[in-house]
Order: C-alpha cells, then sequence, then structure tokens
C-alpha cells in the first residue's frame, strides 16, 4: 500500500510519499501508526502523539479503529484550520 505523508509529518519522516507491506495483523490504522513507530526516530517523532495526527484511506477521512484491508493509499497529515 502507498503512504503519503503530509506537513510536518512529512518533514519528520523525511518521505513524502512510500510503498510498504506492513507485518501480519495490521488491520487498523492504529495498528499502522503502531508498526510505523518502529521503523526509524523520524516516524517516532512524526507519530509522537497519535491523537493529533489525520488519516484518510483513499482520500476519506478515516479514525484510528478504520480497517486499512483493501487500502490501496492511505495519507497522514496534521490537523488543518483556516478557511
Amino acid at each position: 500500500m502507498r503512504l503519503v505523508y503530509f506537513a510536518w509529518v512529512r518533514e519528520r519522516i523525511g518521505l513524502t510519499d512510500e510503498t510498504v507491506m506492513p507485518p501480519a495483523g495490521t488491520t487498523t490504522i492504529a495498528d499502522l501508526v503502531r508498526w510505523l513507530k518502529t521503523r526509524g526516530e523520524g516516524y517516532e517523532l512524526a507519530f509522537e502523539n497519535e491523537a493529533i495526527v489525520r488519516a484518510a484511506i483513499d482520500q476519506t477521512h478515516a479514525k484510528p479503529a478504520t480497517s486499512i484491508t483493501g487500502a490501496r493509499e492511505i495519507a497522514f497529515f496534521p490537523p488543518m484550520t483556516g478557511g
């Protein structure tokens, strides 16, 4: 699956996107974030406060408990404000 990172999530990880194959048992956004945090300091820093990082599966906002089964693309981004 393709992961896409935006704003300071991208800056902390050091990548705009990547293709990954999460380990078996990774079934939700929360599972994916936990696995990503094991991949290095940048990931750990990006997801340090998991509660504020937003996710979208195939361009639809998703909660941490949302299943990632069948997802083609998952995007991670900080909360946004503005008008």
